[in-house]
């Protein structure tokens, strides 16, 4: 494979660690820890350039999705499915407008307030009570619940937008999902037929941007076996911790990520 393409992106030695690490990170978010995406596209955002950066984690991120629905396809939640997809074609198209209008700093500060958004829902979605059948202690598998239409309709809504814009659907749907208390494997599966989903619909959009030349591709191909030991080290994660410390670390990488696409956007 020629890499002249690849040193064309001008990345510092460090910042290839930073997108290795990355690539690891979505692998092990598809496979169990979905907040931890966001930090990925935090870690693109550093060392390649905004729009650039979102095309190269839409095709690091459909691998991990078709990795993640090969090990989770039986935990699905298609009703909810149903009521999501509907939302999202409109959000997709108005993330993509913005992308071909604004500048990449005002686009890393939209990414992260979007990501801020979602975390604020999700908290005071999940201060509502329970539907009647009791939570359980700390780790026990939450009750279910059913979002109201409106929460349904802008999660799918604000997913495509965020989605579209930078790959930032992780926390919205993270946001949703936990309101709906699913357990942690029916949170995987839900999650990973809807971004399958979603983010190939997202290529031809990202394609009539012209976000897919020779260096994007190049830079997928050789961060492909990363993301595959990430969903490996996922699937091993997703077995060895609660539903509390489940939840615990989905949004703690969402604000982290949030907090370093502000800084960066600042600096």
């Amino acid at each position: 494979m020629s890499f002249s393409a690849l040193v064309a992106l001008e990345v510092p030695a460090v910042g290839w660690l930073i997108l290795g690490l990355s690539a690891l990170l979505i692998g092990i978010a598809k496979a169990s820890i979905g907040g931890m995406a966001a930090l990925s596209v935090a870690g693109f955002a550093l060392f390649i350039p905004t729009r650039e950066s979102t095309a190269a984690v839409l095709l690091l991120l459909l691998i991990g999705d078709l990795v993640a629905v090969t090990l989770y396809r039986r935990h699905v939640d298609l009703a909810m499915l149903r009521r999501l997809l509907p939302a999202v074609l409109p959000g997709i198209v108005l993330g993509a407008v913005l992308i071909g209008v604004v500048d990449d700093r005002t686009l890393t500060v939209v990414i992260a307030l979007c990501i801020l958004a979602a975390l604020g829902v999700q908290l005071w979605l999940r201060r509502r009570p329970a539907v009647a059948g009791g939570g359980g202690a700390h780790g026990a598998l939450p009750t279910p619940a059913s979002p109201h239409l409106s929460a349904t309709i802008g999660a799918g809504a604000a997913a495509g937008f965020a989605t579209m814009v930078a790959n930032a659907a992780g926390p919205v749907m993270a946001a949703y999902l936990l309101a709906a208390r699913v357990d942690k494997a029916r949170f995987v599966g839900t999650n990973a037929w809807f971004f399958l989903l979603v983010n190939a619909a997202k290529v031809p959009f990202s394609a009539g941007l012209g976000l897919f030349p020779p260096s994007t591709l190049q830079l997928t191909l050789v961060l492909l076996p990363v993301v595959l030991v990430g969903a490996w080290l996922g699937r091993r994660l997703l077995r060895a911790i609660d539903q509390r410390r489940f939840e615990l670390l989905t949004g703690g990488a969402a604000l982290l990520a949030a907090t370093v696409l502000l800084v960066r956007a600042a600096v």
